[in-house]
């Protein structure tokens, strides 16, 4: 692993005028020493991240960082403007200028580094050393830890921050609001909580104690500024501060008992706190991540407050699964596709198992094993026929719990465990009134909707331990099931009936739009929602199934299969055009598309996707449409080449998946070869065969 920083990486006399330009100049170093793998997609990367929340800090720093696929390894470059560069800090310019790259999986180490880094920020005398170096390579060393900054207190970025703390005390952090803020009570706090009380406290009484969770989108920096800023903010004041950073490297828990002891809860977060429901029924300050850098002294007060006040949090419910990584700002839209794709997620499994069961009980027992007697009353252990109806059986049971699982997990996606029990219920009743996939999508978004409201009403406290095994359940079932079978049920069902007759009539012009419809959806994201989408309309109808489900199916399989395929082509016929590493995944792409995994060309997609996504989509688009006109019908969800024999016309099928294969290949070899670079040429070469395609994007 090379070095965090060297001194190539430093320019003491950066020029740039903007963020952008700074961002650019310093991400072009990171380039040129191999760091980063693709300029423009990791300048975006770094703008996007930009965009969420301005990475100024006062006392003149910015930080602009992000973690991304084009890094290859964490990296930091530094450059010092002498003119400043607007960063978004309150207090102005930025005149110490931090590039952070972390690598999209970052190992725990080089991140600890960059988040003690992150930490020295909040000293004085390391930034003033950064501000009178005058040589990159002692610069270099400095921000490294290899050399001090000076000052006792002024420790290498790899040094634990104790020593700061211990000969530092009253000093206050540089990045906060103000100088004094750190170090007492503001003189505008409630006269409860006088300024000259807290150092005094320690000799007489336990400590005020508080426990702090810091958090950022990234994080990296913030995170763990935050954190040294409330620390020393907390020793200042006398308060025992006790920080959990939830960042990049994970985050190690706090002490439960600590947890338990503490007098106050400071949330300074941009994500969603995880295992927030630890610090229920505590004086609670919630902010923003940057408000713990800034004005870390006022939140420690306004907690006191509370604290003397009696104020305390309600009770605190675990955020959803699909929501525990969402960032800050996630709409609707955003959650409501995390939590539906909760629920397919989970049905998946019981729809490859189930479908792959009656797909082999058709092959072996042929399509009249449905109407077979029950094996438990039945069954001839030679007879092959039996064997087929055991299949036939089991795999029925298996689909019988797709809509159950599918609205179960869905409202478990929005509401946590206290949703499984409505969910299923709902999902349950949505196969008895006939209402099918679409009833259950609706009975699990009912149930997790129902639950929330539940969880938003205040509860006594005698009452707590009973609400998540007892009342939830018994209340959020009862209201699911009168809307289900009283209310939303008869028309879902309805609009069910319909969709499934419209499918069965479609014919012509009507099923090949379909098909190609279809086989877009499928190749736009590769796995993603929409492909999700399109894979569960697919497989909603194998419930029931009849010959218009069934052509859905095998166009649906048959466009997913081509964009791995197509990799696969290209990069076996034109393997000029593609990196070393692209053309060691072409060849698992092969077995990836003839099994029906999509994902096998997100590699392709992630480096270049403005030429891999249209490609895909065309062929997947005449896949699709090609299915659909030659009548091709499958009965098994998944399975790929090898469920070819349980495919009705399967010659015209495999034809269907290589004329699309062959679009997608020929697409993407054209769209590489207009846009062929010199950088084309270092990848062919066998001394250089790591090297990358340059595209543009």
């Amino acid at each position: 692993m090379s070095e965090l920083i060297t001194a190539e990486l430093v320019d003491l006399d950066l020029s740039a005028e903007t963020k952008d330009a700074a961002a650019r100049s310093l991400a072009e170093r990171m380039a040129a020493h191999g760091r980063v793998t693709d300029l423009e997609g990791f300048l975006a990367d770094v703008a996007a991240r930009e965009a969420q929340m301005p990475t100024g800090l006062d006392g003149g720093i910015g930080i602009p960082h992000c973690r991304s696929t084009h890094v290859t390894e964490p990296t930091l470059a530094f450059g010092r403007s002498a003119s400043g560069i607007d960063f978004g800090a309150p207090d102005g310019p930025a005149d110490l200028i931090f590039l952070i790259a972390a690598p999209a999986g970052g190992d725990a180490d080089h991140l600890s580094i960059l988040s003690t880094l992150a930490r020295s920020l909040m000293d004085e005398s390391f930034t003033g050393a950064l501000r009178s170096a005058t040589e990159p390579e002692r610069t270099a060393a400095l921000i490294r830890g290899d050399e001090p900054a000076g000052e006792p207190s002024a420790q290498a970025p790899a040094q634990a921050p104790a020593p700061e703390k211990g000969t530092r005390p009253e000093t206050a952090p540089e990045a906060e609001e103000a100088p004094a803020a750190s170090t007492e009570v503001p003189a505008e706090a409630p006269s409860e909580v006088p300024p000259a009380a807290p150092p005094e406290a320690p000799s007489a009484a336990a400590p005020f104690r508080i426990v702090a969770i810091t958090s950022c989108p990234t994080g990296i920096a913030h995170t763990y500024m935050a954190a040294e800023s409330l620390e020393k903010a907390g020793q200042a004041a006398g308060v025992e501060v006790s920080v959990e950073t939830q960042g990049s490297a994970g985050f190690k828990r706090l002490d439960p008992q600590l947890v338990r002891d503490a007098d106050g809860v400071i949330f300074a977060h941009d994500v969603e706190v995880r295992e927030k429901e630890r610090f229920a029924g505590k004086p609670t300050v919630d902010v923003g991540v940057k408000a713990g850098i800034n004005r870390p002294a006022e939140l420690i007060a306004e907690v006191r407050q509370k604290a003397e006040r009696g104020e305390v949090s309600g009770t605190a419910r675990a955020a959803a699964p699909m929501d525990k990584d969402a960032e800050t700002g996630d709409g609707f839209a955003t959650r409501l596709r995390k939590w539906l794709m909760t629920g397919v997620s989970y049905m998946v499994p019981f729809v490859a198992a189930g479908g792959l069961l009656i797909a082999l009980a058709f092959a072996i027992g042929g399509y009249t094993i449905n109407k077979a007697p029950s094996v438990a009353e039945h069954f001839v252990w030679a007879d092959a026929t039996s064997w087929a109806a055991l299949l036939f059986q089991i795999g029925s049971v298996a689909f019988g719990f797709l809509v159950p699982v599918l609205a179960g997990f869905i409202a478990y996606g929005m509401a946590d465990r206290p949703g499984l029990v409505p969910g299923f219920v709902g999902g349950a009743i949505a196969l008895t009134i006939n209402a099918g996939f679409l009833g259950g999508l609706i009975a699990g978004l009912i149930a997790g909707a129902v639950v929330m409201t539940i969880q938003r009403v205040g509860i006594p406290p005698v009452l707590r331990g009973i609400m998540p095994v007892v009342v939830i359940p018994l209340i959020s079932s009862a209201i699911v099931g009168f809307l289900m079978f009283l209310v939303v049920g008869k028309p879902i069902a309805a609009l069910q009936k319909g969709l499934t007759d419209w499918l069965s009539g479609l014919t012509g012009a009507n099923a090949i739009m379909l098909g190609a419809l279809l086989g877009l959806m499928m190749c736009f994201d590769l796995g993603g929602p929409l492909n999700k989408v399109a894979y569960a309309f697919a497989v909603g109808g194998l419930a029931n199934p009849n010959e218009g489900s069934l052509k859905v199916m095998a166009a649906v399989m048959a466009a997913g299969m081509v964009p791995p395929l197509a990799m696969a082509l290209a990069t076996t016929v034109r393997g000029r055009l593609f990196t070393k590493a692209e053309r060691e995944n072409g060849k698992a792409a092969w077995v990836l598309g003839a099994s029906f995994i999509t994902e096998g060309a997100i590699p392709f997609a992630a480096a270049d996707p403005l030429r891999v996504i249209p490609s895909a989509m065309a062929g997947g688009a005449v896949t699709g449409a090609l299915s659909m006109a030659f009548g091709c019908t499958l009965r098994a969800p998944h399975g790929g080449i090898f469920v070819v024999p349980l495919i009705g016309q399967p010659f015209l099928y495999l034809l269907a998946i290589a004329a699309g294969t062959g679009v997608s290949a020929a697409l993407v070899i054209l769209l590489k070869g207009l846009r062929k670079t010199p950088h084309t040429r270092a990848a062919d070469s066998p001394a250089d065969g790591e090297a990358e395609v340059t595209v543009a994007a």
